[in-house]
């Protein structure tokens, strides 16, 4: 069985998205609960952050959002424009590199389980906070720290350390890269980045997940395994 380098999601491009359209933790929790913390967004100029194949995306068009997503996955991404046609629009981008927008392009970014791939958070929400217009709002889901400080095996739950895990998807395994770090160190992040800290929310799962998937109801009912945020960009 091949094995891909860490964060390879042009390996298994099709297999991840095929699941992340129906599995318990997607579909039934991630998706349900960021969406809610988002909110109204017909008419305001959204970008997608970490699009994936575009299941957030179609879920803001359908809402009345103008999208725009980007991803560092190019096989990902064709996915998505595939499914949205001309409904969304969609670039490359690694999201640890300056975004190829203009200052006040967007009234909200959305990043959707992708910060836990990044080491240093700094760049990336000052970023986000760059292109967002006066008042933009942001909403991100990321691992809960609880949750990674299981996985990782760290001894000290408030440095800030990566450890990896390896995903089977298809023929494929592929070495998953994650950066756990501390809540306290998620929230100065945000603030320090020129962020006002709105909500901070560990969801319940959707109720059609006790029927679906038991035993993910079972691990999202009772542990905290990820953390949503939604924050407004403080006046300059």
């Amino acid at each position: 069985m091949p094995r891909s380098d860490d964060n390879d999601y042009d390996a298994f491009a099709h297999a991840y998205a095929d699941s992340n359209e129906t599995n318990a933790w997607n579909a039934g929790y991630e998706r349900p609960a960021v969406l809610a913390l988002v909110g109204d967004v017909a008419g305001r100029r959204v970008l997608d952050a970490g699009c994936g194949a575009g299941a957030h995306s179609a879920a803001l068009v359908a809402r009345g959002a103008e999208v725009t997503g980007v991803d560092s996955s190019a096989a990902l991404l064709a996915i998505a424009a595939d499914r949205l046609q001309d409904v969304a629009a969609f670039r490359h981008a690694d999201l640890r590199e300056p975004l190829p927008f203009d200052a006040g392009s967007f009234d909200l970014v959305l990043a959707s389980l992708v910060m836990h791939y990044m080491p240093d958070w700094g760049p990336t929400l000052r970023e986000f906070r760059r292109v967002l217009a006066p008042g933009g709002r942001f909403v991100m889901s990321t691992h809960h720290p609880f949750m990674d400080h299981q996985l990782g095996g760290g001894k000290d739950y408030f440095a800030t350390y990566d450890f990896t895990e390896d995903w089977r998807r298809g023929d494929h395994v592929v070495r998953m890269r994650f950066w756990h770090r501390p809540l306290g160190a998620m929230t100065r992040a945000l603030t320090e980045a020129g962020f006002t800290l709105d909500a901070l929310e560990e969801p319940q799962p959707d109720p059609s997940v006790r029927r679906l998937d038991p035993e993910a109801w079972l691990s999202l009912t009772t542990e905290p395994r990820f953390v949503f945020f939604a924050a407004t960009a403080a006046a300059a």
